[in-house]
């Protein structure tokens, strides 16, 4: 479980990196043909995030934590795929930067619960 965590938690972060870079291309108004790129990678980090949650909730993490990061999964999707209609014209920068925060909260709480995987199968107790 340990590893198969770590694992995911470095997809994760390599994702995380990708989709910034990708995402400021996009800010400074290029790269648009990436867009499906980067959607289907924001899916797969979502993906490997519910799969950490899954993880964690077998190693005893809170379970509003693992529901928290389900919902917020779900959130992140939901505001990658309808960003482009959300707030159309002067406003909509501010869609997207909820829409970066909400993902570098995904790739938090992934974290969060990489390190209560990483407590519970490396403490006394779970041995």
């Amino acid at each position: 479980m340990r590893i198969t965590a770590l694992v995911l938690q470095m997809v994760i972060r390599l994702l995380a990196v990708v989709q910034v870079v990708v995402g400021l291309l996009f800010w400074s108004g290029n790269a648009f043909s990436y867009i499906p790129v980067h959607m289907l990678l924001g899916i797969l980090l979502v993906l490997c995030l519910w799969i950490v949650a899954i993880l964690a909730w077998r190693a005893g993490a809170p379970l509003g934590m693992v529901g928290a990061a389900v919902v917020w999964g779900l959130l992140t999707v939901w505001l990658g795929l309808t960003q482009a209609e959300l707030l159309p014209g002067d406003l909509h920068w501010l869609i997207r930067v909820l829409h970066l925060l909400v993902g570098i909260g995904a790739v938090g709480l992934a974290e969060a619960l990489g390190v209560r995987i990483k407590r519970r199968v490396l403490s006394p107790a779970a041995a």
